[in-house]
């Protein structure tokens, strides 16, 4: 049996709760860490599961939530942004979200960290998220995500 128990989880809760969400948070009994290790274990297409990056724009954290099938271009993307992408040391991940690479939520962090939600998640009616650790997901939406999140709708990749 799984211990259910963790603080980076109960802050997911919490952060849904306060936004009048109570999705069925899952936990496995083995870790989910990659977006294909998370969608075997539910027995559903990668590019259903919302993969929690934290990158840095110009040193300052940035939250892309984007579909297990693509890759952010961080070259590209930072373009866009009038910034340099670069990827996050586990360092930064754990400071900025309060959680571990493999586990890390689009919420529940302990202050707001811009985001961007990769529009390729609207294709599916459902999506799957970290929820603070790497034995857990709960489902949402893209909209749901965006409102959450405050994030901005984009593209990832040209």
């Amino acid at each position: 049996m799984v211990n259910t128990a963790h603080p980076a989880v109960d802050r997911v809760r919490a952060a849904l709760d306060a936004f009048g969400l109570a999705p069925d948070i899952r936990w496995f009994d083995d870790a989910t860490p990659t977006a294909q290790a998370a969608a075997a274990a539910l027995g559903i297409e990668v590019g259903a599961i919302a993969n929690s990056l934290i990158f840095t724009l110009d040193g300052a954290p940035l939250l892309v939530l984007t579909s297990g099938a693509h890759r952010v271009d961080t070259a590209w993307l930072g373009e866009q942004l009038g910034g340099t992408i670069k990827r996050a040391s586990a360092d930064t991940v754990k400071d900025a979200t309060g959680q571990v690479i493999g586990g890390v939520a689009p919420i529940g962090h302990p202050s707001p960290i811009r985001t961007l939600v990769d529009l390729a998640l609207a294709d599916y009616p459902t999506v799957w998220a970290a929820a603070g650790h790497a034995h857990t997901v709960f489902p949402t939406s893209f909209d749901e995500l965006v409102r959450i999140t405050g994030g901005q709708p984009v593209a990832v990749a040209p």
